[in-house]
């Protein structure tokens, strides 16, 4: 079992950063692969990125070359740097975990956190 916690969400002006933080409880976070994906208003929830376990990345299209994913393994975290905020990234942010890389990547992973609300105004 592994339990998710998201933390540093909040508002900020387009243009901006912010970092989110994802706590794993359990003893075999480094095992997991992790994602982070989002939901906006009236859409569906996306992917944007994740890290292997022997840290591996991969990220939506849409975040590339502004978004960065990173994990500490000591400290059972994992990260998603933000920069250059749009209004378009305005989300509630999940942090994810599984066991496998693509599961984390493209599907439904088996371990969510509650959400973080980040909102980017123009």
């Amino acid at each position: 079992q592994v339990q998710l916690v998201e933390s540093g969400g909040g508002l900020v002006q387009a243009g901006g950063s912010l970092r989110l933080s994802c706590a794993a409880s359990g003893r075999t976070f480094s095992s997991y692969a992790m994602g982070w994906f989002r939901q906006a208003p009236g859409k569906e929830r996306e992917f944007v990125a994740a890290i292997s376990w022997s840290g591996s990345t991969n990220y939506t299209d849409s975040v590339k070359g502004r978004f960065a994913i990173s994990r500490d393994n000591a400290k059972n975290t994992v990260y998603l740097q933000m920069n250059s905020l749009k209004p378009e990234d305005t989300a509630v942010y999940y942090c994810a975990a599984d066991l496998v890389y693509k599961v984390v990547r493209t599907t439904t992973p088996g371990y969510w956190g509650q959400g973080t609300q980040v909102t980017v105004s123009s």
